[in-house]
């Protein structure tokens, strides 16, 4: 699994790459994170709202950060 993390270095976009690497270690799943701050890189997957989520090149959300148990959720129907 590839997840890349959008978003320009705000505190949201920090949190968000906390909480799925939290999530991730919760669940015991392995996973390349990748933290994305290029503004043409984010644009490029049409997000004009950060931070965002993108599993396997998908974007799975955007503009939110959601709870630990939340991203747990997102990443086991992922998985």
């Amino acid at each position: 699994m590839t997840i890349k993390v959008l978003g320009t270095g705000c505190p949201n976009c920090k949190r968000l790459e906390a909480h799925t690497r939290e999530a991730l270690g919760r669940l015991n799943l392995e996973a390349d994170v990748e933290k994305v701050e290029d503004l043409p890189s984010i644009m490029s997957y049409g997000v004009m709202s950060t931070p965002a989520l993108v599993i396997d090149e998908q974007v799975v959300l955007y503009g939110r950060v959601p709870s630990v148990r939340d991203l747990e959720a997102l990443l086991q129907a992922r998985n």
